[in-house]
């Protein structure tokens, strides 16, 4: 599919060939649910946890005798009944991640362009580039454009003055070409790639 390339200003400086392999792909949110899914719970620390009785610091001593006192048996005072002591079954210091297959996560990020191309919010610029870092003059590009929730993806490396002057401003993500994920595209409105994001993705997901 033919799609224009445009500038920061708004203007169409060429055209590029999509491939149908990678921003036509059928959209099957099963595949997304699942490798969004996989990305959050690898992003989940994993560090509450709540002490054992093995954890609790105190004395090991039986509290009193096992017989004649007309009490309940008892055997430890770090026991759970009692006030300080432990917690049964309570969380406890894990990996939540698992693991996904390959060929499930290339679907997800081929299901997620696609959808964005067939929504007509996946939009190519030629590159990602500023003269000066000004957040004002960057946002008022953006406002012109009508990005007002947009996922950024430059090339192999992003330009600083465009990364500085884009890092303030709310619901704007700028990443490289090699850190796109479908957890982050989904999550803003619109799309943009630069050219060499396009033709990294192809030769990765082809």
């Amino acid at each position: 599919m033919q799609v224009a390339i445009r500038n920061l200003e708004n203007q169409e400086v060429g055209s590029i060939e999509l491939a149908d392999a990678v921003f036509g792909a059928p959209v099957r949110r099963d595949i997304l649910a699942r490798v969004v899914n996989w990305q959050l719970a690898k992003r989940r620390s994993g560090n509450h946890k709540t002490k054992g009785i093995s954890d609790i610091q105190g004395t090991t001593k039986k509290p009193w005798r096992q017989k004649g006192t007309g009490r309940a048996r008892q055997g430890s005072l770090r026991s759970p009944q009692f006030r300080g002591g432990a917690v049964i079954f309570g969380p406890v210091v894990r990996d939540h991640g698992f693991s996904l297959q390959k060929k499930v996560r290339r679907m997800g990020l081929k299901c997620a362009l696609s959808a964005k191309q067939a929504e007509g919010k996946l939009i190519v610029i030629e590159e990602a580039v500023v003269k000066a870092s000004k957040t004002k003059q960057l946002a008022e590009s953006f406002r012109a454009l009508g990005w007002s929730s947009v996922l950024i993806i430059g090339g192999a490396a992003i330009d600083e003055q465009f990364a500085r002057a884009a890092r303030n401003l709310p619901k704007v993500d700028v990443l490289p070409q090699q850190g796109i994920n479908v957890y982050d595209i989904l999550r803003r409105d619109t799309l943009v790639l630069t050219r060499a994001a396009v033709e990294h993705l192809e030769a990765r997901l082809k």
